[in-house]
């Protein structure tokens, strides 16, 4: 099958407004907030676009577990892969995918990152080497196991990422991608986003023993809890466990404990969980806790911080235009990519 439509490199960082005389690129604690609030205030227009039947199908916010996809990329490289799961807006955004490609994917348009065909659960990019955005529950393991195989086989030194939630952690592809890697030794760096919850089933009603770094552990490969809510304590496992991936010495494993504040999914009415639950877990807001950070040691972070605001509103509002004015694959096209041409053949189904 045809790889998917490359998508332009581009760089989304804001150059902040004159009157600061700062830029993002030249912070990188304003870097990791930046890409924070971009995916914060991507998934709240998403829900609303949700709502007004401008996205359709399913949906799946990331509100609350941003710093983990933003601290995580922090240590991958351009070469390295990123295999991710049906909440992967966040992913893709902090791996590079832009705004306005995204969000037409969103829509189903045909200029979306994937042509319009995957949407919300299936975002793809050749361009970053993003490989998913996958709708089964575990179903992103073997293909990370799989492209850190091609990896070693062909002597590249690449580091594949694969994030997935507590709820693959009960599937029989966890046990079987971790069980091969760490026999084969393969350069997958494995991101558990621990969010508590599999779909609407609380983890110590799935699982006998919670640690779950306790389980990959008995694989024999290194891994360690990490708090999901602090970006910087992110960034920094990351790239401890990336670094010895890199270096050859195996898969290596992050649970990151996370929480998400909104709903499974926007069909979801949320009975298993009390709001008091919710609202405590907020308080841990990764947002709203680096900011307190950037507040404390920045004389002008108010300032700072509304330049950061009015560049990200920008972007969503440009990447809602895109999507807008986006058009639908045409009809001829439907049936294209279905199979693989035969070779010589003009590549008709």
């Amino acid at each position: 099958m045809n790889e998917p439509a490359a998508t332009a490199a581009t760089d989304v960082r804001p150059n902040l407004d004159a009157t600061n005389r700062l830029h993002v690129g030249h912070d990188h604690d304003l870097l990791l907030l930046h890409e924070m609030l971009r995916i914060r205030r991507f998934e709240e227009k998403c829900a609303e676009l949700y709502s007004a039947g401008k996205i359709r199908g399913f949906l799946h916010l990331y509100i609350g577990e941003e710093a983990v996809a933003v601290g995580a990329m922090q240590a991958l490289g351009r070469d390295d892969a990123v295999v991710a799961t049906y909440r992967e807006h966040g992913h893709a955004l902090a791996r590079g995918i832009p705004a306005d490609r995204l969000m037409a994917e969103m829509y189903g348009k045909h200029e979306g990152c994937s042509r319009g065909r995957g949407g919300s659960m299936h975002v793809f990019d050749a361009h970053t080497r993003f490989y998913g955005g996958n709708a089964i529950v575990g179903g992103g393991l073997p293909i990370a196991v799989g492209l850190a195989l091609a990896d070693k086989m062909q002597q590249k030194p690449r580091v594949t990422a694969c994030f997935f939630g507590d709820g693959a952690v009960a599937e029989g592809e966890f046990h079987e991608s971790l069980n091969l890697a760490a026999l084969w030794k393969l350069p997958v760096l494995f991101l558990c986003e621990n969010n508590l919850y599999a779909m609407g089933t609380r983890l110590e009603r799935a699982q006998s023993q919670t640690d779950l770094a306790a389980k990959a552990r008995s694989y024999l490969m290194p891994a360690e809890p990490v708090d999901g809510m602090d970006v910087l304590a992110v960034e920094a496992a990351a790239r401890r466990a990336a670094a010895a991936v890199r270096r050859g010495e195996g898969p290596a494993f992050l649970e990151f404990r996370t929480y998400r504040f909104r709903a499974h999914s926007m069909f979801d009415a949320e009975l298993y969980r009390d709001k008091s639950e919710v609202e405590v877990w907020k308080q841990r807001d990764p947002i709203a806790t680096f900011i307190s950070h950037l507040k404390e040691r920045e004389e002008t972070a108010d300032a700072i911080l509304g330049a950061l605001n009015g560049s990200v509103a920008d972007e969503i509002d440009v990447a809602v235009q895109f999507a807008e004015a986006g058009t639908w694959e045409p009809v001829d096209d439907l049936l294209k990519d279905v199979y693989s041409p035969r070779p010589g053949s003009d590549g008709a189904a």
